[in-house]
């Protein structure tokens, strides 16, 4: 990763990109992108497409999804705490004592998810985060003081929290899933312009939008692009944290390769092209039994118009929907060079019907 790249994944990681409100890191994403396609388009709701080679018959999608998890003021009290619902799969356990960011039309504004102190609960009538124990604050002394600073209900609230490199190996952060999903779809057309390949199809590189509360912005995007085909990249789940369940949750590993999932959205012959890209480029993978849903993008493409063929290719990351994600920097590369060698092997018209 040159140091260009690593400037933009850091400022792509960095930035907040919450549920309904990802049109920030949505620009700095095309703002990279722009120099390796031939187009690019925007629709109402934020997904954001690079195209390569477009006005072809054939149309194939590369995929991630912008959106990161947040939270939303939904009550403020008149002694001018706040309360707040999930915005996405937002976690309520983490939340207590965290420093945060309010969105408002004036700025961030810093308030504090405050708890109180151990010794002043009583152990007979145990506290647990909960929507009607955790508690926003941000200094005021009342609803008034609150709605001078900008607040009101309905804004966004997100950690304060940057990204990290970790003994050398790892990245660390607040949204990499799946922010992390939009570098690497962003780094294969890096490495098609670079590399001057020449596709005898239509590539859409596709950020989309609020996947995080029921994959709509792929809904969205696959109804008006119609591919042939998608490949998405999404994040699963690390299971070697001994808090985790192997048995329910698949054997995965930061480091071990990119997963492969079988779904019955994943259509069989695209995830067998998948696992022989792999190993004609000898890069590990792993595998992932998800059905009956993969719960990721894959399945919005792959139910959408008459039925799009579509595979899935997963980062491993520990602490999902934390401020302490962390993945694995071979895995990115390796998911990087499947999605690259499957393309540039991709023969324009390729049939995945099962009937042939």
């Amino acid at each position: 990763m040159n140091k260009f790249e690593k400037n933009f994944l850091f400022k792509y990681l960095n930035n907040y990109s919450p549920v309904g409100h990802e049109s920030s890191g949505q620009k700095i994403w095309l703002l990279y992108l722009k120099s390796y396609v031939d187009d690019f388009f925007t629709d109402v709701y934020g997904n954001a497409v690079g195209v390569i080679n477009p006005n072809s018959d054939y149309k194939v999608v590369i995929e991630a999804h912008s959106d990161e998890i947040s939270w939303m003021i939904s009550y403020i009290t008149k002694e001018g705490y706040m309360y707040v619902i999930k915005n996405g799969g937002s976690d309520y356990d983490i939340a207590p004592s965290m420093r945060v960011n309010i969105h408002t039309k004036k700025g961030m504004v810093s308030g504090v998810f405050g708890w109180p102190a151990i010794h002043t609960r009583d152990e007979q009538k145990k506290i647990n985060p909960s929507i009607s124990t955790v508690i926003l604050d941000c200094g005021c002394n009342s609803n008034k003081e609150v709605e001078k600073l900008g607040i009101h209900v309905g804004c966004i609230v997100t950690f304060k929290d940057e990204s990290f490199e970790m003994n050398k190996d790892f990245l660390v952060g607040r949204a990499l899933d799946n922010k992390i999903g939009g570098f690497i779809i962003a780094q294969v057309a890096t490495k098609i312009k670079i590399n001057k390949i020449n596709l005898p199809y239509s590539l859409y590189i596709v950020n989309s939008v609020q996947e995080e509360v029921g994959l709509k912005g792929a809904m969205i995007i696959s109804n008006r692009i119609k591919p042939n085909l998608a490949i998405i990249t999404d994040a699963t789940h690390d299971t070697q944290s001994p808090l985790y369940n192997k048995i329910k949750e698949g054997d995965i590993k930061c480091g071990m390769g990119p997963v492969l999932s079988f779904a019955p959205s994943v259509q069989n012959n695209v995830l067998k092209m998948l696992a022989e890209v792999a190993r004609n480029n000898n890069i590990p993978f792993q595998r992932l039994a998800a059905s009956p849903r993969t719960g990721t993008d894959a399945d919005a493409f792959a139910y959408s118009n008459s039925g799009v063929a579509s595979g899935l290719i997963s980062l491993p990351l520990k602490y999902m929907h934390t401020t302490v994600e962390m993945v694995h920097k071979n895995d990115i590369k390796n998911i990087i060079e499947v999605i690259y060698q499957f393309l540039i092997n991709l023969k324009v018209n390729h049939n995945f019907s099962y009937f042939k």
